[in-house]
Order: structure tokens, then sequence, then C-alpha cells
């Protein structure tokens, strides 16, 4: 919302010496977002006077069309001699008023104007446009051409407004009534302590049955309907020069009288309103939902198809207009240049519902003016007013005739009334204020209060957002300053810190970085077409996602349930920038919807929420483990003089999850898997023991050609991820450093052949349990295929660790130790000595 601070002054009787910084200032102070001050007109210095054009000569020895021009700018100039211009622009003709600029000023830009010759002739100033003055567009497509009423010599930046500061605010959801003069006004009211001028606060005549006649059909989607008539408009009638200034200060451009009378009266006071040539309506003005498939034609020129949730206006051939969104093109103003203006017009001014509006606009893809306001809430009881403001106007300026007829039909409604006791802001805030003071505030936002120790409020048509007892809190804190609520810091009882959750968190945390990783946050929302570029099956649990009901982007609805595609989507965008090895992490939350969906409980903010309330609000809320991915491409290790240094490959995805089980104390089960997006050759599948069962925490390895071709990935890109919350169930507690032996160590190798299709951790996992307590390590350290062990075969060799903390091994006590491993390794897995 643009406001022009000389708009502002006709309301509130701010300090002459008050400037737009000083009045964005206090604003902030009451909660308003008044992101910058405009200053118009900045270094715009004069002579810039009214002009009449004396003689046009026409110069056509030029590739574009000239005109040397004589103007009449009265003493202006020091003689009283007519102006002698230069100007290509041909939208004035011989008598016309115009505005003149002459040497010696500087426009907008610290454009310096100075006598200089052109086109053979010289120019001795300028004729100025709308955006040479730094205007906007007044839809003229030229200079400016003044009503013949002005005097010549009159100064132009008095007269036009030039010079002014227009504050700009951020208007959020919540506070609608800022989309209006009166609104802010109100808020600079109370903010500087003085009396508000209600532009709204006029005598408006009782209805009648002379009205034009309306019928509403829908009472919920249109609570309120005032109808009235203006006869005998003039169509040359144009709008004046304050009210084009405006429209421009403010951001709209003028257009005709009518039209720009009500997008003046929605500005000033925030009801958007709309004009219907009388001559084109036909039979009674009604309101309804459309019938689905039905097509209308907007003001824009564009043919619509309309949902049947979709409110319209019709008459008795049907839709007219989009309720609280746009007009139809059938019953438009005629501009007034035409040679049959409009004469008759029938004035709308309605209280459509917030929410069917934002879904029609929305819908349609039509954010109009009209529906941000209907949208973030309208007063309704601004209707008539505003009706009779656009009557008075149009009368005014048009030498209109305003008929008797009022037409008003309304939905029953009561106010709306909260019961809060008094000292509630008190307890949310954390300061007394006292009954006085927020008795005081609420009525400064036009609150009936009563009430003693327990007040019951009534709250303004204006304000839709005040619905409960916080809200009128809120209101109190922030008249009062938030500057003025003290910081308090929470006193946690001695003796407590981080929680083993938290430290293992950020030992992973530490890890990941030590091993070479980079920490990347990404935002927590996907578009469910991810899955199918993972390669993820029709039937996968990941599919199974949470919907946003108000997402920031409508390709990305959904909370994520994995962390890859975020992170791959970061290393894709810097090996775009030319980062190519590349090694990311994140650990975060994934969502995971219940079977059963609930609606949560709203917490109290006076006091502690006891823990059946919490319990239910989690009970509520999706399913959140928090989960740790790292993706690789590139070199993992850099080449140089100290070596060849070699690709990321999948082995060190793998490894990234051995580092975080070990900095969890839980042992990690590794075999081969195939899952989704990675390579089913090159894939591991994790795996721990809770309680007795193994369950599958993740995968690591790397990343199908078909994925990575899809996502636009660097080739032979690795991933893993892992369930950190199931690792954690899994873990033994916090890790104990190794015991050290001062006793030398026993090494015994072994290889065993064993079938091709028997997983190397399975082995290891027989070996381990049949080697005992003397087992120090174990570690496979080859791998063969080929004929020598016969098809079908393969060969693994592992070397074993013995050590006893007391004692030396002998040979044979080693020895006896792996000949038990491998005994068992023959007895489970089918395993034989290799060369035996």
């Amino acid at each position: 919302m643009r406001v022009p601070l000389s708009w502002l002054r006709e309301y509130v009787d701010l300090p002459a010496t008050e400037t737009g910084r000083d009045v964005q200032a206090k604003l902030v102070d009451v909660g308003l977002e008044v992101e910058t001050v405009e200053q118009i007109g900045a270094g715009l210095t004069g002579p810039l006077v009214v002009g009449k054009v004396l003689t046009i000569e026409e110069l056509t020895e030029f590739k574009k069309p000239i005109r040397f021009c004589t103007v009449d700018v009265g003493s202006a100039n020091g003689t009283g001699e007519p102006q002698e211009i230069v100007c290509g622009a041909r939208n004035f003709a011989v008598g016309d008023k115009v505005v003149v600029v002459l040497p010696g000023a500087v426009l907008p830009g610290d454009f310096k104007i100075a006598a200089r010759k052109t086109y053979g002739k010289t120019s001795h100033g300028m004729i100025c446009s709308g955006d040479e003055l730094g205007m906007g567009d007044d839809g003229s497509g030229g200079i400016i051409v003044l009503p013949p009423e002005h005097e010549v010599g009159t100064d132009a930046i008095k007269l036009l407004e030039l010079v002014d500061e227009v504050l700009d605010i951020a208007v959020t959801p919540d506070r609608g009534y800022a989309l209006s003069m009166r609104g802010v006004a109100r808020e600079t009211a109370i903010a500087y302590g003085l009396p508000l001028r209600d532009p709204a606060l006029l005598d408006v005549p009782a209805p009648n049955a002379s009205g034009y006649p309306v019928k509403v059909s829908d009472p919920m989607g249109c609570d309120r309907f005032t109808a009235r008539t203006v006869t005998g408009l003039r169509p040359e009638a144009r709008s004046p020069i304050w009210l084009q200034r405006r429209l421009q200060k403010a951001g709209m451009r003028p257009i005709s009288l009518a039209v720009d009378i009500t997008n003046y009266v929605m500005l000033e006071l925030g009801q958007p309103l709309h004009a219907y040539d009388r001559s084109r309506i036909e039979g009674t003005i009604g309101v309804r939902r459309a019938e689905q498939g039905e097509k209308f034609t907007t003001l824009d020129g564009t043919k619509r198809v309309l949902d049947a949730e979709d409110l319209v206006i019709t008459d008795d051939r049907g839709p007219i207009g989009l309720a609280g969104v746009m007009g139809g093109a059938n019953t438009e103003i005629a501009d007034h240049a035409e040679a049959s203006g409009t004469t008759d017009v029938v004035i709308e001014a309605a209280h459509f519902n917030a929410i069917s509006i934002a879904r029609t606009a929305r819908r349609h893809k039509l954010p109009s003016e009209a529906a941000k306001r209907f949208e973030r809430g309208v007063d309704p009881q601004a209707a008539s007013a505003a009706a009779q403001r656009t009557v008075d106007l149009l009368v005014a300026l048009a030498a209109g005739t305003a008929e008797p007829g009022v037409t008003e039909v309304i939905a029953p409604s009561a106010p709306h009334t909260i019961s809060m006791p008094a000292d509630h802001p008190d307890k949310v805030a954390g300061v007394v204020y006292g009954r006085e003071t927020v008795v005081r505030r609420l009525q400064e936002v036009g609150c009936d209060v009563y009430g003693q120790d327990a007040l019951t409020v009534t709250v303004p048509s204006w304000r839709p957002d005040l619905a409960e007892p916080n809200d009128l809190a809120e209101e109190v804190i922030r008249l009062e300053g938030y500057e003025n609520l003290p910081s308090t810091l929470p006193k946690p009882p001695a003796g407590r810190g981080l929680t083993d959750r938290q430290r293992l968190h950020r030992r992973i945390g530490r890890a990941l970085a030590g091993s070479g990783f980079v920490e990347a946050p990404t935002y927590p929302f996907i578009g469910e077409q991810i899955f199918d570029q993972l390669g993820l099956e029709p039937g996968d649990p990941k599919r199974r996602v949470v919907k946003l009901v108000n997402p920031l982007s409508d390709e990305e609805p959904a909370l994520r349930t994995t962390l890859l595609p975020g992170l791959l989507g970061a290393l894709r965008r810097n090996e775009g920038r030319g980062s190519h090895d590349l090694a990311l992490f994140e650990t975060g939350l994934v969502f995971q919807p219940r079977a059963e969906a609930r609606v949560a409980v709203r917490l109290p903010v006076d006091r502690r929420p006891t823990v059946e309330e919490i319990a239910s609000l989690t009970e509520a809320l999706p399913v959140q483990p928090r989960h740790a991915a790292v993706v690789l491409a590139g070199a993992r290790e850099q080449a140089g003089w100290w070596g060849k240094g070699r690709p990321a490959e999948w082995s060190d995805a793998v490894q990234a999850a051995r580092d975080l089980a070990a900095e969890s104390g839980t042992e990690l089960i590794v075999r081969q898997g195939q899952y989704g997006p990675w390579h089913p050759g090159r894939c591991a599948e994790l795996a721990v023991v809770i309680d007795g069962a193994e369950h599958v925490i993740g995968y690591a390895g790397e990343l199908h050609p078909r994925v990575v071709k899809t996502l636009g990935l660097p080739a032979r890109t690795c991933a893993m991820e892992l369930d950190l919350d199931r690792l954690e169930d899994a873990s033994a507690g916090v890790p104990q450093g190794p015991k050290i032996s001062t006793f030398p160590v026993a090494t015994q190798d072994v290889a065993l052949v064993v079938d091709g299709g028997v997983p190397a951790a399975d082995v290891e996992k027989v070996l381990r349990e049949g080697a005992g307590e003397l087992l120090e390590s174990i570690r496979l350290f080859d791998v063969f295929t080929g004929e020598q062990i016969g098809a079908g075969k393969k060969s693994l060799a592992y070397a074993l660790r013995f050590r006893a903390a007391d004692r030396t091994l002998t040979v044979d006590e080693a020895s006896a130790a792996r000949d038990a491993a491998v005994a068992l390794a023959t007895e489970r897995m089918g395993a034989v000595l290799r060369g035996a």
C-alpha cells in the first residue's frame, strides 16, 4: 500500500515538521511494515509553469516528425514574450494548456534545462510529459494536456503536486484494514495520540424500495450488497488533477472519471467498488455461484471458463462480473473519449466471503486490487459509506444526479464479542499493563470494552483478524511497544547440559566434517515427481507424503520423506557453477504421514501445556525421524606430488555409514542390496540389530546411471542415507575407548571359497563368532573369482588379528582360534578353505 503523506494529513493533523521518515518510524513502532519512503520530486526546481500553445510549425525535413512551437508562459520567462520550444510529441494542438519547463530549471534525475539548438532551431525549454516529471503513466502516451481553466503562468509544481513523500507499506495478511488510507490514518492517529477524521463518517440515506433491484442467492458468499444509481453524467468529464495525482502516487493509472472515482474511494476507505454502465444492464442484478463450465469475458478481454465455486454478479443475460475480482466487458464504463460515453451508472459496494474470493483469484490467476483487499478482510459496515462517497464525487465532478433509490441487501449477523480476563495481556507479555491501559488500547483500535476483572470486548467490523483473547493481547502489546518488553533469558536447572541424543548428533556432524564432507542444509519441500526420477517403486513407503495446505511453491507442495532430493539438487547446482569435487552431507528431519489423520489441539500461551496436551499435539503431527545423508562426486583425493589421487566411489559412501555407526557405538551390518536410486551392483544395504531383530536403516553406494542422467548429476555420483533414530536405538550407549594391550598381536590369514551369492558380510559375521574373545579385528582384503576356484564360486581372503589382554598368545592358541572360526564358517556357510 502506497500512502502519500499529503493525503494522510487530510485525516490526521500531523505536526508540520514531521517528515515521511518520522511517520515511518512511528508506524513501525505500532507494527506496520513500512519498507521505504519515496521522495517524489526530489531535486525538482522551477521555473515550471502552465503555458498555452500559440502556434505550431511542422518541421518535415527530418526523419521523424518535429514541431516548432511558440507558447505563452505569461511573465514566468521575465519578458512576457512567447517561448520558442522544439517538441516531438503530437498529442496537443494550438490553444491547449501544457506544462512548460524553462531554462534554469532542474527535473528529477538532475536533468538541467538550458536553451539549446536542435533540428535547426533554438529550443528555450521543454513541453513536459508525465514521465519526465516523475508522475508516471497518465495514459496519454505523450505530453500533459491540462484542462483549459488553468491560468497561464501558474506554478505547475504546486498545481500537479509534484513534491511529496510516499510511504510504501508491506501489508501482512492479517492487517487488511491497512490497505486503505482510512486504516493507515487510524494507525497514525494512535501512534501520535491525535484525533482521527474518519472519512467513512458520512450521512447515508436509508434503504428504500425504489433502488435498483438486486437479488442475492448466496448470502454466505455475499452478506451485504449496496447499489446506488447516478444519472446524467457528462461523458466528456475528466478526472481533476488532484484525483489523478493521488491515484498515481498510490500506484494506479488514471483511466476515466467513473473508474478513477471507484479506485479513489477504494484506496480511501478500503472498500472495493464497481461501476456498471446502466444502459448495458438488463434486468435485476443478482449474486450467485457460477455454473460449472459457464463462460464469461472479464474487463481485461480474457474469456474465462468458470468454476462452480466462483461467485458471480449477473443480470438477466448471465454473468456481468466476477464477484470481488473483476468486472465484465459487457457492462464496462465507456471511455470519455468515445463519442457516446456513459451517462448513467449503477454503483456496486458489496461484501464478499474472503476465502471464496481468494480461491477465485488464484483459480483464474487474476490478482486484482479488489481481490487483494477482500481476501484479507474488508469492513462490511463501510459498503454504504463507500457507495455514498462515490455518488457524491460523481455528482460533484461529473454533474450527475443521484437517484433517491437506495438498495441494501444484508444478511443478519451479530457483532463479534470476545471474553478475556483483564490481566490476560499481562500474562502473555510478562509485563504488568493494568486494566486501564488494556481498556484504553483496545478502545483506540475501535473495540467496545465492558467489565472489570473479566472484560467483554466487541471488536470493530474492520478488524476480522481479532478472533480470540490472544489477538487482543497482541494489540495491547504492539501499541505499548514491542521494544518495551523486557528481555528475560530462561534459567535452566543447574547440572544439565546437552542430552545424549544431542551429543550424538554433534559427534556425527563432526565426524562427517572431519572426513571431508561439507554440511549443506536444504529446504524440506519436494515435488512428488522426484520419486519417479529416483526410480522408486509405485508402492514404496517414501511415496506417501505430507502435503502442505499453503505451500511456498506449487511445484513443491509436499514435505520430504528422504534427504536425497535436496542434497542432490545442491550437488547439481555446485557442479554447474564450477565445483566438480564435491562431498556434501546433511542431517535433518523427514516427514511420514500417520495412518490416521488427527486435528492438532491449540496449546495455551498463558500457562505451560499439560503433558496430555503436548502428547495430543504430538500424536497429530507427522512422524519425523532424523536422517543423515551424504552425496559425493568428482575426486575424493586430489592428485599432486604426493600421488595420483582417486575418484569418489561407492565404498566412500559405505565408509561414511560405518563412521556414523562408530560414533554411535553401534555394530553396522553391511551387505549387498538393491533399492530405488542406487546401482543394483554397487549398492550396500545397511542394517542394525534392535532387541534381537534385524532392521534395515538405509542404503549406500553408487547411484543408478538412469537416475544420474535424469537428474543431471555428474557421472558415478555416490550417496548414502540412513535413519539416525534407528541407529541410536541400536546403540550400546556412548562408545567406549578401546582397551590397549601391551602384548603383541598374532595375525592369521584365511581364504575361504564360498558360493558366489554368499554375502561377504555374512561370512565375516560367522568368522567373528567362531574366533571367540581372542579376535581383535577382522578385515576382508581380497576377493577373487576365476577358473582356479570353479564356476559360480568366489574366494574371500580375511586378515584376522588375535591378541590377549594378559599374555602373549602362542602360535597354537592363535591357530586354534582361526580353525574354530573356519569350522563354523564351513558348518553354516558351506565355506571351504582354499587350497585344502
